[in-house]
């Protein structure tokens, strides 16, 4: 099953209600990123772990759907029960931490293009701001410019990372299209170059 996405049928419900496929090599990720953060890297426990993982949840008895919390579960028991203590505990911690961070963010529908307008950004006058939300931006690149869920949720990713690495609370809506703009031309352009390959 190496080298390839397992094709299980299995639908995982994210924790902003979206749904999407279930996708081996996220497990494997979460797994080697747990071990390279306890300075554990290794490769071939990571795949045999992540393998591990997805033939238990393939072979269960109960529904089809799975909740991505449900999954993250399943990966730190595993890593717990195979000496791999420290990993699980610090695959929660980075959970715990990020979750965090997205709660704090909030979305002010600003468009900065001028001193003025980013002074409105923490004036008293503010229009509604919303709560950070990247399902908003998958919804957004499918239903308004065709791209597939997989390749939106990818850029969504993308953006996060640099909202979350940005370290702001308060993020203007222009710089986060302008963010979804500059990833979603990455990632075009990764594909076509796959396509001509």
């Amino acid at each position: 099953m190496r080298g390839r996405e397992k094709q299980l049928g299995l639908k995982v419900v994210k924790a902003d209600g979206s749904v999407e496929q279930y996708i081996h090599t996220k497990v494997l990720g979460a797994i080697c990123n747990a071990m390279t953060a306890a300075e554990k890297a290794d490769i071939a426990a990571a795949e045999n772990l992540a393998e591990a993982i997805t033939y238990y949840i393939h072979h269960r008895k109960s529904s089809e759907t799975l909740t991505s919390c449900e999954i993250l579960s399943i990966i730190k028991a595993v890593l717990s029960s195979t000496g791999y203590e420290d990993c699980a505990a610090l695959l929660n911690e980075h959970h715990i931490h990020r979750r965090i961070k997205r709660s704090r963010i909030e979305v002010a529908p600003v468009d900065i293009s001028q001193l003025a307008d980013a002074e409105v950004l923490y004036g008293q006058n503010l229009p509604q701001k919303n709560a950070w939300n990247k399902s908003i931006i998958v919804n957004d690149l499918v239903d308004k410019h065709k791209f597939s869920r997989q390749s939106a949720r990818a850029v969504a990713a993308m953006v996060e990372e640099k909202v979350l690495n940005i370290g702001l609370n308060m993020v203007p809506a222009s710089l986060i299209k302008q963010l979804v703009l500059s990833d979603a031309a990455a990632i075009l352009k990764a594909q076509r170059q796959l396509q001509t390959a």
